[in-house]
């Protein structure tokens, strides 16, 4: 069966088959989309449900146990460990986080910079580029010594070598997305005389973004991992050298409760990260 619509000429019809113009499906609140896919909030709740499963879990399993809080603590008492004033957990999160967030911004900043320099000249890139990717061989533990003689102790050595561990990653996959850039839409801005800047500015920086957060990603783990080993090495404070202290005298609640809140602060990182991706980039052309 056939049916008329208008177009947008009022002077002429146009014929489409019957059902070839059904609205597209709406998603609502709680039910599936078209393409069968659950709401975010969805998806949320089952990430939450699970994580309180899995901590039910822990403190049923030392209860019926009886497993001693110094090989396994319960939830309830790695808990409690928090309102011990004597480990000065805000002050030593505190310090954590500086760490972490300082080494990962200044791996961001100077990786655009090298970044820019590598892909404006092929010259710096075969030069620089391999001795960049020997120096991120180099176990960053073994240089912890050299950090202390160099630095001191201190956050700024910690920041340091949370920067040598994120850096590389977030470097590598930012230089892929710019040499990603489709050639024909290259040769149309410099035929249309497109400037150095505006090919970077609209083409080359937008298509690179699904690697450099692809990137980014990686190198949260990698920057909380260079916080703890700095605090391990070169540290007075911290939750890494918090630690150390109190693993000499077996107390592994509050061990526990340390390894939680740096857990905490990289999830935090990350999902500032997956908050930028969603602000910057589509869905479909994120990399998951």
């Amino acid at each position: 069966m056939i049916r008329r619509i208008a177009s947008y000429d009022p002077g002429i019809e146009m014929t489409a088959p019957e059902g070839a113009l059904a609205p597209p499906a709406i998603a609502t609140p709680g039910k599936t989309t078209a393409s069968g896919e659950r709401p975010e909030w969805h998806r949320w709740a089952i990430v939450v449900a699970v994580h309180i499963a899995g901590i039910a879990l822990w403190e049923l399993v030392v209860r019926v146990f009886a497993i001693q809080p110094f090989i396994l603590p319960a939830p309830s008492k790695v808990l409690a460990t928090l309102f011990n004033p004597n480990y000065s957990w805000l002050k030593n999160t505190g310090v954590t986080a500086v760490e972490v967030f300082g080494g990962y911004a200044l791996g961001l900043v100077l990786r655009l910079l090298c970044a820019l320099l590598f892909i404006t000249s092929r010259r710096l890139m075969l030069l620089a580029f391999p001795l960049l990717v020997t120096l991120n061989m180099i176990p960053k533990v073994a240089v912890g010594p050299l950090v202390i003689v160099w630095f001191s102790y201190g956050i700024g050595p910690n920041i340091l070598i949370t920067f040598s561990l994120c850096f590389f990653p977030i470097l590598l996959t930012t230089i892929r997305g710019l040499n990603e850039t489709e050639p024909e839409l290259l040769d149309l801005v410099r035929a249309l005389k497109g400037s150095r800047w505006q090919l970077f500015r609209y083409i080359q920086l937008p298509g690179s973004l699904p690697y450099v957060f692809s990137g980014m990603k990686v190198a949260t783990i990698l920057a909380v991992a260079g916080a703890v080993v700095g605090e391990f090495i070169a540290s007075e404070r911290g939750l890494g050298y918090l630690m150390i202290q109190v693993q000499a005298s077996l107390d592994t609640p509050a061990v526990f409760m340390a390894v939680l809140l740096i857990t905490g602060l990289g999830v935090l990182l990350y999902l500032l990260v997956l908050l930028l991706e969603r602000l910057f980039i589509t869905q479909d052309a994120r990399i998951q």
